[in-house]
């Protein structure tokens, strides 16, 4: 089965004085292509093969409906954690080695061993910038994630033409390291996902009011629990789910995402 590229869909219309595209594209599960600043970034792809946890598929596998297009023309690969469904190594062997990373310290490992020539290391609370066409760097500033078991990254994107944060698994940063301020967009799980005895590990529903009042951004974009995926193993006969897509956008203005489809993002008025 092959993918047909869809229209895009959009949170609302472009300003004319905009000058920049600002556009994300999801492709299911945690990965991301976001159009910023003038540049293609390519966050936590899972875009083709199988989807293993250790120590087999009788543990936890996941499947995709049908292969992703590895996206061209990419200025960056930005990476939240280094477990297999953020940092997934059939997708990443695909990509051009020469391809900037950035990272937290548990993904930046994976994909220096797999050959990645250009990869920086973020510790939460520490920012980096990639240069841009149009000369304004892009801020990259990595903010405390999820423990799994290793504390990993959430990031917040800065640059005039757009501002952006997003965290995997619906863990936020303390006021003390990411201050409230007004974003245009945020990209988090809406649900929570959890184990028997270890509880929830993805607490998208817990955390976006927080994120709401935190943040204040113009258009949120639920992530994580998308996408046209089937689930096989132990694992994914026990996970349980409270929340929904339908719950959360009763409080926000939510976008559940149709994976492949860019969605235009742009600032109000």
């Amino acid at each position: 089965m092959s993918r047909v590229p869809p229209q895009p869909q959009q949170a609302s219309s472009p300003s004319a004085a905009a000058p920049l595209p600002f556009s994300a594209t999801y492709f299911g599960a945690n990965g991301w292509l976001l159009q910023i600043a003038g540049l293609r970034v390519l966050v936590d792809p899972w875009l083709v093969g199988s989807l293993v946890f250790p120590p087999g598929p009788w543990l936890f596998q996941g499947e995709l409906a049908a292969p992703w297009p590895i996206p061209e023309q990419l200025d960056l690969l930005l990476l939240t954690q280094g477990l297999p469904d953020h940092c997934h190594p059939p997708t990443l062997e695909r990509l051009d080695r020469g391809l900037p990373v950035v990272g937290s310290a548990q993904a930046a490992a994976k994909v220096r061993a797999l050959g990645f020539e250009r990869v920086e290391a973020l510790s939460p609370g520490h920012c980096t910038a990639l240069a841009t066409p149009g000369g304004e760097p892009l801020r990259i500033e990595a903010t405390a994630g999820a423990p799994v078991p290793m504390v990993e990254n959430g990031y917040l994107l800065s640059h005039s033409s757009a501002s952006l944060y997003l965290e995997p698994h619906g863990f936020l940063a303390g006021v003390e390291q990411l201050p409230p301020r007004r974003l245009d967009a945020v990209i988090t799980p809406v649900v929570d996902l959890g184990l028997p005895l270890a509880g929830a590990f993805v607490k998208g529903r817990s955390v976006l009011p927080e994120l709401l009042e935190r943040f204040q951004p113009h258009t949120v974009l639920a992530s994580t629990s998308g996408g046209e995926v089937r689930y096989s193993g132990l694992l994914s006969r026990i996970l349980w789910q409270r929340g929904s897509v339908a719950a959360a956008a009763a409080g926000c203005r939510l976008i559940d995402p149709i994976p492949g489809q860019p969605i235009t993002l742009a600032r109000p008025g």
